[in-house]
């Protein structure tokens, strides 16, 4: 059942969403995490690397998956701050993909022809530690400024953009008087076709697809298209199946992308199981990439000739439609790279 939110029409203001609510009770101090899920702060694997830039944010309903009493368990090696953190590494920097050179001002990214990336926010739900944008300044490149104005303008001033992709930060973090408000103004623009919404909340806090958001999906003449983000099908449990059944129902494609992970999804036996998972939910397997370099993961990080063996594997286990594309995203490249995983005998000769 999707979460209601009736009004107090008798005195006081409006009831905050349930979602809301659940994200303020989230986890924000290592030692709480600790003290859920019965581990020992005295451990040297959990002693947390500096909070300052990348402070840890876990929701509770997500914490509640985890395995009680194991440090290794993959959903809390996603959010745990980890020692290897403070560890320089050569090679992964601060702007893994590039963004820094295709911001046009105004909180849009293009990079691609034909869409935009909308930075609509930089909050998230959760604070994965593997995040390409850990480091991105959020402060100087958000499109909310002036109600959008700066970046409707944009993206209205140049006929060749059809696709906005919003992003951030987990563009569902903002309200859903702000998200109406902006879609509203960008079904105003006549040469866009589709909205495409990047957000790990669905799996994180399901309770964020609540009735308010679905009102504002059903006003939007932009085909809408979901791109979702779990790792592990432990992500996937009944409740965030049963918050996805409204978006299936209303016809809106789901997607998913996931992050190839050190410790986390590194075997094959995991990814079938998470794409197996995932169409069981309605949502199909995209992309599957390998890390991206940022400064402070490289600790996730896998040799791609490890991701081309799992790949193999994958592929000798599921049918084609559950396959993801194995994919690096390279600065300054046209597209997303596919890596070819297959193998290929030598032709033979008579």
């Amino acid at each position: 059942m999707i979460p209601s939110n009736p009004q107090n029409n008798q005195s006081g203001p409006p009831r905050a969403p349930a979602w809301q609510h659940e994200l303020r009770q989230s986890f924000t101090r290592p030692h709480e995490l600790l003290a859920f899920l019965g581990l020992d702060p005295a451990m040297p694997a959990l002693r947390a690397a500096s909070l300052r830039d990348f402070p840890l944010r876990v929701p509770r309903g997500f914490a509640a998956r985890m395995r009680k009493g194991d440090p290794h368990d993959p959903l809390f090696l996603q959010v745990w701050p980890a020692p290897q953190e403070d560890e320089t590494t050569p090679g992964y920097v601060i702007d893994a993909v590039g963004d820094l050179h295709r911001v046009r001002g105004a909180g849009l990214i293009h990079k691609y022809r034909g869409r935009v990336l909308m930075v609509a926010t930089g909050a998230c739900a959760v604070h994965c530690r593997y995040c390409f944008r850990r480091h991105f300044p959020y402060s100087e490149q958000l499109a909310a400024r002036e109600h959008w104005a700066a970046a409707l303008a944009e993206i209205a001033a140049d006929p060749s953009i059809e696709e906005v992709i919003l992003s951030g930060g987990d563009p569902l973090s903002l309200s859903d008087d702000k998200l109406a408000e902006l879609v509203g103004a960008l079904d105003a623009i006549p040469q866009l076709k589709r909205l495409r919404i990047h957000t790990r909340q669905p799996i994180v806090l399901p309770e964020r697809i609540d009735e308010r958001l679905l009102a504002w999906l059903d006003t939007t003449r932009l085909q809408t298209v979901f791109v979702l983000h779990a790792n592990h099908p432990r992500e996937l449990d009944a409740a965030v199946a049963e918050a996805l059944l409204p978006l299936r129902r209303r016809g809106i494609p789901l997607l998913n992308q996931a992050v190839l992970l050190r410790g986390v999804n590194d075997d094959a036996e995991t990814l079938a199981a998470l794409s197996e998972r995932l169409f069981e939910c309605g949502v199909l397997p995209y992309y599957l990439h390998l890390l991206d370099r940022v400064q402070g993961a490289a600790h996730f990080d896998l040799p791609e000739t490890r991701a081309q063996e799992l790949m193999r594997m994958l592929s000798s286990q599921l049918p084609g439609y559950l396959v993801p594309k194995l994919v690096r995203e390279i600065a300054g490249e046209p597209a997303k790279t596919w890596i070819d995983w297959q193998e290929r005998s030598s032709p033979q000769t008579d």
